[in-house]
């Protein structure tokens, strides 16, 4: 397995390098630092000194990819490109364009992402499989087909219509929670209560639909059949037999969400006041600080292969057949 996992490790250098290289050439090369330069100093007539000035206080103000000014090495590591992107390799983020360290924003900011995420996780797991295996339990039945219907339905909706919605309801009509804001500590709890909830809820059309799929296909095979040849009831079936051979999608869909939770949702964040990595990003964005968003790539992606590593680690725990050569 530590062979394994190291030889998928090396295989993730080459893609990193390509999300880099990506990066880089969407932001420098369609996007100048000039045009940076102009945009952030937001004028409508911006003098050439000025532009400059703002480059060279930015460290925007070398070659993008090759220095032939310098010597040495320095052609290549006094450039754009190393200062800005090279670095990210050994998460070095370097500052924003506001001067911020970019490396103690999303220490401090991942913490209130998680105290979301996590807990909508776990809930939603939980409420999503149990509401999935009832309605198999009482699949081609009234009950089944009217559970297709409500999550075709809640599928339809608009995540936006659920933030509304639990802001209008739960905060401003019944003032059971704040509607928006966060605070440090354990007074968090109160500002935590509502995006957990409506991210739960949000997710139950697409999650228990899709676990209701994989229980259904589990539940038409060989070994289901003779399960209930020897006798055993249909709530041992689905719990003993079913959920357990089902364990390796659930498992695929877990994992691979596991390290993207660090990154935070965009929207509900941003909704909710809370100082996540969601709505970081979402704020870079608006600022056209260009740093951060590009820190905030890197690391999706270095997490997103995390989570495909995780997964299959995580087959062979609940499949003893599965072996990682």
């Amino acid at each position: 397995m530590i062979a394994y996992i190291i030889r998928r490790l090396l295989y993730a250098i080459p893609i990193l390098v390509g999300v880099n290289l990506i990066t880089f050439l969407l932001f420098f090369v369609v996007n100048s630092p000039d045009d940076m330069a102009r945009m952030q100093l937001g004028e409508k007539r911006v003098t050439q000194e000025a532009v400059q000035a703002w480059k060279a206080d930015h460290g925007y103000g070398k070659p993008l990819l090759y220095n032939a000014g310098a010597e040495g090495l320095g052609r290549l590591t006094d450039t754009i490109f190393f200062e800005k992107s090279a670095k990210l390799f050994v998460f070095q983020f370097g500052s924003s364009d506001e001067g911020r360290d970019i490396g103690y924003d999303i220490s401090q900011r991942m913490w209130p992402s998680l105290a979301i995420a996590v807990p909508v996780l776990l809930v939603g797991l939980a409420f999503n499989i149990s509401f999935a295996l009832f309605i198999v339990f009482f699949r081609a039945t009234y009950v089944d087909l009217a559970s297709v219907v409500l999550l075709v339905a809640m599928l339809s909706i608009s995540s936006l219509f659920y933030i509304i919605g639990g802001q209008f309801v739960l905060g401003k009509l019944f003032h059971l929670v704040p509607i928006s804001g966060y605070d440090t500590g354990l007074n968090a709890w109160k500002f935590l209560i509502l995006p957990v909830i409506v991210g739960v809820i949000g997710g139950i059309g697409s999650g228990t639909r899709w676990y209701r799929t994989l229980f259904l296909e589990e539940i038409a095979k060989d070994y289901v059949r003779t399960a209930r040849a020897k006798g055993l009831g249909e709530r041992r079936v689905l719990f003993g037999h079913v959920l357990r051979n089902a364990l390796i999608p659930i498992l695929t869909g877990v994992v691979v969400v596991l390290p993207l939770l660090f990154m935070g949702s965009l929207i509900s964040e941003s909704f909710f006041g809370i100082p996540g990595l969601g709505s970081y990003t979402i704020d870079a964005i608006s600022n056209q600080d260009f740093a951060i968003v590009r820190s905030m790539v890197f690391l999706g992606a270095v997490l997103y292969i995390l989570g495909l590593i995780l997964t299959d680690i995580s087959y062979t725990l609940v499949d003893p057949r599965v072996r990682l050569q």
